[in-house]
């Protein structure tokens, strides 16, 4: 049987300033009973910053090693699944969207994609490590946290000379209309070669894979929150059938639908619930970017 969790999410919504970088900060509360652990898969997403003040997870994305014992993890953008254990804990996370990997690290994303590291101790992330050690204090205090995150990366903001064009593919990215690389490029106004060069280097894979990943979250967000449970009601229209589905499915997660509708997941499940109930987006990667102009 696994060990009962619980769990207590608060969401921030990044400040106009850093406007487009961020896809949300988050406090996260885990409770496990009896002292014992809980094992989950984080889907594909965009880059993460996360943070421990107590137990640290063990994580592993398939085919990289196994990683303990980090109070800053830290990922590049990710078209596979991470399986992690957990324990009880308060944690923070920062979603990065394109625009802040090119702002805040210091690596191309094609260079850390499906990457998984200790944020402390890569050179990727060294900007952003400082924090670690100074983010929780003595008590529990979400504003006071939630501060001294956006102190940190007000101090490094900077205009990046590719920001208008990372802005313009990521919000054609997560339109549902798009559904060709053809597509992507008209509605960003590249030429397909500067697409593919953006791309790589600040989403961190080509555009033909961002938008089957696109493609393929939508259908398991669906799955995930759906009332059904049902893999055929959750399919995307971008879909021929449930075959192509079957082989993106293991692309993806390194698993089959059916293995993967086994699996507990007493922590996505539930995170991905209140996200869309507060957030009104289930999954990093279905985000929209915010305009300037909106803010």
């Amino acid at each position: 049987m696994p060990a009962h969790c619980e769990l207590d999410v608060r969401f921030f919504r990044p400040p106009p300033h850093l406007d487009g970088c961020f896809s949300t900060f988050y406090r996260l509360e885990v409770r496990v009973a009896g002292g014992g652990r809980v094992e989950d898969w984080l889907q594909p997403e965009w880059a993460n910053v996360r943070f421990f003040r107590d137990d640290c997870p063990v994580a592993k994305v398939p085919g990289g090693q196994s990683m303990s014992g980090a109070r800053m993890t830290a990922t590049g953008p990710s078209a596979l699944p991470t399986h992690f254990q957990l324990g009880s804990t308060r944690a923070w996370g920062v979603g990065l969207f394109p625009l802040g990997w090119a702002k805040f690290t210091n690596a191309e994303a094609r260079d850390m994609a499906n990457a998984l590291v200790d944020g402390e101790d890569h050179q990727a992330f060294s900007r952003l490590a400082p924090v670690a050690r100074t983010l929780f204090g003595a008590e529990a205090d979400d504003e006071g946290e939630y501060a001294r995150l956006i102190e940190l990366f007000s101090a490094l903001n900077h205009e990046h000379p590719e920001e208008a064009r990372i802005r313009a593919v990521h919000a054609a990215l997560v339109d549902e209309n798009v559904g060709t690389v053809v597509d992507l490029a008209d509605h960003a106004g590249l030429t397909a070669r500067t697409l593919e060069r953006l791309c790589r280097r600040h989403f961190g894979f080509p555009p033909k894979l961002l938008l089957r990943r696109q493609r393929f979250m939508r259908s398991l967000a669906e799955f995930m929150l759906g009332p059904a449970r049902n893999w055929t009601d959750a399919l995307d229209d971008q879909y021929h059938d449930q075959a192509q589905f079957t082989r993106e499915f293991r692309s993806f997660m390194a698993m089959s639908p059916s293995e993967y509708a086994r699996l507990e997941h007493p922590i996505l499940r539930a995170f991905m619930l209140e996200r869309a109930r507060i957030w009104g987006s289930p999954a990093q990667t279905l985000d929209k970017p915010v305009s300037k102009a909106a803010s």
